[in-house]
């Protein structure tokens, strides 16, 4: 009889910057005990590559790849390996008589081989227009013939055209029964997504069950972290 393997913990989380509490922020990783962490707004600017290593080491993980602010941390470094890409968008975004410039875009895929598993991380822009054409760019990392799921802060709520384009390349939005994820301080939209495709069984997991509370998630981030289960079905 074949060995059952375990099922993958994902957990994608838009951490602000680093720049609210801390030690918040390692709390509530820790106690979601994730295999597989994509984080959004990633340390980045100056001293990028230390504090990312820095940011790892609170949480008992290894940095494993970045792109732009986004990057994958991992409990298995020797499990995964990783592929990454910058994502084209627009220097600027225009809403009303508002133009504001864009952040440079990133992605950062890592896959593994029992289960053959790829799962990508990415952060989508804030300019309407463009974020189809991101999540298409996205999309590509994946490999052929190869169960993916996508997972990050995608700026744009379920029905939206991103969330209709993933439908169309077969993938399933697995946490619509998550609730609004941002702010965190009194939710209002679902705007981080984790999409599986075919082949794949996922559960979300509530982090407040593993004692996150929402004092706590309030005190490390404006986003709500989404934490799910992967099995190959």
């Amino acid at each position: 009889m074949a060995a059952t393997v375990a099922p993958i913990r994902l957990l994608t989380y838009n951490i602000h910057r680093w720049g609210d509490d801390r030690r918040a922020v390692a709390e509530v990783i820790t106690r979601c005990a994730p295999d597989v962490a994509m984080i959004q707004e990633a340390p980045t600017w100056w001293w990028t590559r230390r504090r990312r290593l820095a940011l790892a080491r609170t949480v008992g993980l290894h940095y494993l790849a970045g792109a732009a602010r986004t990057i994958a941390l991992v409990a298995d470094p020797l499990r995964w390996t990783a592929r990454r890409a910058r994502i084209r968008r627009p220097l600027v975004r225009r809403r009303k008589r508002l133009v504001a410039l864009q952040l440079p875009g990133g992605a950062v895929a890592v896959s593994c081989s029992d289960p053959a598993l790829t799962v990508i991380g990415c952060h989508l822009g804030l300019a309407t227009g463009a974020r189809s054409a991101e999540l298409h760019q996205v999309f590509g990392l994946g490999r052929p013939d190869e169960p993916t799921v996508i997972a990050g802060d995608v700026n744009e709520r379920p029905g939206g055209p991103v969330w209709q384009l993933a439908a169309r390349l077969g993938l399933s939005d697995v946490t619509a029964d998550a609730g609004p994820t941002f702010p965190s301080g009194g939710p209002q939209a679902r705007i981080d997504a984790v999409w599986a495709s075919t082949g794949l069984q996922v559960n979300r997991i509530d982090p407040e069950e593993l004692g996150v509370t929402r004092r706590l998630l309030v005190r490390a981030s404006d986003h709500l972290p989404l934490l799910v289960e992967i099995r190959r079905s």
